[in-house]
C-alpha cells in the first residue's frame, strides 16, 4: 500500500496528527525522548508514561532524534526535549528503552542509525525495549527480537507477522525484556506495565489504584 494512503487512514482512524516521537527510560538516569523534527506527538502515550515514572521518582530525560527542538504534538501541545538523542545515547546504559507510537515517528525511527545504535545496545545487553502503536515497526526496521511475541497498532499487524514476529492482539504484549502495546487507547496499561518492569508489583499496583485502572 502507498505510503501516503497508509498514513492518511492512520490519520483518520486516529482523529488526529501522526507522532514524531519516542523515549528511553532509566530509572538511575534521564528518561530519555526521542523527536526526530518536531512534526506531530501523540501527546497521551508519550506524556502518560513520562508522568507516571517520573510521579514514581524515575529519573527521565526527554531526547530529540533530531535534536532540542519542541516537539508539537496533536492538538498543538508541545513537549520540549532535556537533549538530543546523539549526546543522551552516550550517557547509558539504560534500563529501558521506550519508543511511543505515531507513524511518522516510526517511520524517523525506522530511518535513524542513533536509533538503531542504541536499540542493538540495548538488545545486546539484555534490557528492557519498549514500544506503542506505530514505533514497533522500528523493531522490524533495525532486525530486532525477531521471532518474539508483540503487538502495535492494527494497522502494522500484517507487516510484522511477515517479518516472523509473533503476533498477539492484546492492549499490552511481554516476551522476555520486549513491551509493546497497541495505542493511545492503551496508553494507561503500557505506561502501568513500564511501572512494574522498573519499579515493582507494590509501586504498580498503587500507581494503578491512583489512576482508577486495573494493573
Amino acid at each position: 500500500m502507498h505510503e501516503g494512503r497508509v498514513l492518511r487512514e492512520y490519520e483518520l482512524a486516529r482523529g488526529i496528527s501522526v507522532a514524531r516521537s519516542g523515549l528511553v527510560v532509566d530509572r538511575t538516569r534521564p528518561y530519555l525522548a526521542c523527536s526526530p523534527d518536531g512534526i506531530a506527538a501523540d501527546r497521551l502515550v508519550e506524556v502518560k508514561g513520562i508522568y507516571s515514572c517520573r510521579e514514581l521518582e524515575v529519573e527521565v530525560t526527554v531526547a530529540g532524534v533530531a535534536g532540542c527542538e519542541p516537539v508539537r504534538c496533536s492538538r498543538s501541545v508541545r513537549i520540549v526535549p532535556d537533549a538530543a538523542l546523539s549526546s543522551a545515547a552516550d550517557a547509558g546504559p539504560y534500563d529501558a528503552l521506550v519508543l511511543p507510537g505515531g507513524l511518522g515517528g516510526a517511520q524517523a525511527f525506522c530511518q535513524s542509525q542513533l536509533v538503531k545504535r542504541a536499540l542493538l545496545e540495548q538488545e545486546a545487553t539484555g534490557r528492557l525495549i519498549a514500544a506503542i502503536c506505530a514505533a514497533p515497526t522500528a523493531l522490524r526496521a533495525h532486525g530486532l527480537c525477531t521471532g518474539r511475541a508483540l503487538t502495535s497498532y492494527p494497522t502494522f499487524r500484517d507487516e510484522l507477522v511477515a517479518a516472523g514476529y509473533r503476533y498477539l492482539e492484546q492492549p499490552v504484549v511481554v516476551d522476555g525484556t520486549l513491551v509493546t502495546s497497541r495505542g493511545p487507547g492503551t496508553a494507561v496499561h503500557f505506561a502501568l506495565e513500564l511501572v512494574g518492569q522498573l519499579c515493582g508489583g507494590e509501586r504498580q499496583a498503587r500507581t494503578a489504584a491512583a489512576l482508577l485502572s486495573a494493573a
